[in-house]
């Protein structure tokens, strides 16, 4: 691999610093705690949920919205897929998020319920200096070849074929990726693997894989933060990340060989063509869907719900929370750069709820 490595060091004050940021969209939990804690109204019950970082604005969000409705509080921990996954499992949190599903048999084995609740885009983020923003245009292999490190300038030949007539520098490129086990990086990386086969045979789909190179940062807010402050550096973010921060996000060659930006109505588009009916456990595969206006790294988050505490004060709390949100969420959601489920979806997760 042909990472430039001394050229990482310069950024390697910004990945401390960027341990420790934190989200500037949605409603914080410190902020809603603080809200709720100043309502006069006693809240009848305490719900922890932890997990997705992608997931997050949603469900803090969601719960400052809900609670005047339901009377729940909801404290939700951004802690990474894998970890939310780990942390439900051993019963020390009322729901877990993850934007990796389980499959069949570890939610039997569980005994969880899994269900999506809404869908985003992961988007790639860059900071090339001197092009125009929303100009770079990439797709599938050659974002791979970036982060296997077999592309590392700019101005490569096969980058400069994507981009005709755009001027491109001849710097190297800081391939910026994910440091914490994280459903983001099992999106980009199930992405890759589908455009890529070298990428599929040599490094694969994962929370966590081993990365040839670059550096990493944690969290969606991580790398973005990362992204903005190094030069010639590229990375991979959730929809609404990139937006709140006013980030440079490439264009991506679709299914249908278009070249498109990604938007409410574009990440729409993929989820309508999925097949939803026939996706076990509504598992449905949003990546590279047809259409000439589908973003092509779509993707939906999911939660995860222990059977065994259903009947509790907290399992009634945790469904009255995605109730609300399932039922009432779609404005938060399209203010937040989400996209609903579809109606009949929504129906069939509260009608399958356990117990």
């Amino acid at each position: 691999m042909r990472f430039n490595h001394a050229l990482l060091l310069k950024i390697g004050l910004g990945c401390l610093i960027v341990s420790g940021c934190v989200s500037s969209l949605g409603v914080s939990y410190a902020q809603s705690k603080n809200s709720r804690e100043n309502n006069p109204h006693k809240a009848a019950v305490t719900v922890t949920g932890a997990g997705s970082s992608f997931a997050a604005p949603v469900y803090e969000s969601w719960g400052e919205a809900a609670f005047p409705n339901i009377n729940v509080h909801v404290n939700y921990q951004t802690i990474g897929s894998s970890a939310g996954q780990d942390q439900v499992m051993e019963g020390t949190i009322d729901f877990g998020a993850s934007d990796k599903p389980m499959d069949e048999a570890g939610l039997k084995k569980a005994a969880l319920y899994q269900f999506p609740t809404v869908m985003s885009g992961v988007v790639v983020i860059v900071n090339v200096p001197h092009i125009v923003k929303g100009t770079l245009q990439l797709d599938g292999p050659t974002l791979a070849g970036i982060y296997d490190g077999t592309i590392t300038k700019w101005n490569d030949a096969s980058i400069l074929a994507l981009n005709p007539g755009l001027k491109l520098p001849d710097d190297d490129i800081v391939p910026i990726h994910r440091a914490d086990g994280s459903g983001t990086s099992y999106v980009f990386t199930s992405y890759l693997s589908q455009l890529s086969s070298e990428w599929k045979k040599q490094i694969g789909a994962g929370t966590l894989v081993e990365w040839p190179g670059g550096a990493g940062a944690r969290g969606n807010d991580g790398i973005a933060a990362l992204v903005k402050q190094t030069e010639g550096s590229i990375g991979y973010v959730e929809f609404s990340y990139a937006t709140g921060n006013h980030l440079d996000v490439a264009k991506l060659k679709n299914h249908d060989g278009v070249f498109i930006a990604p938007t409410l109505e574009s990440l729409s588009a993929a989820s309508q063509a999925a097949d939803w009916q026939n996706s076990p456990n509504f598992t449905v595969n949003l990546l590279d869907q047809a259409g000439p206006n589908a973003w092509p790294i779509v993707s939906a988050t999911y939660a995860l719900i222990p059977q065994k505490n259903i009947n509790t004060a907290e399992g009634k709390g945790v469904k009255s929370f995605f109730q609300w949100g399932l039922s009432h969420g779609e404005e938060l959601n399209s203010a937040l750069g989400y996209v609903g489920l579809p109606h009949d979806v929504k129906m069939a997760i509260l009608e399958k709820w356990p117990g």
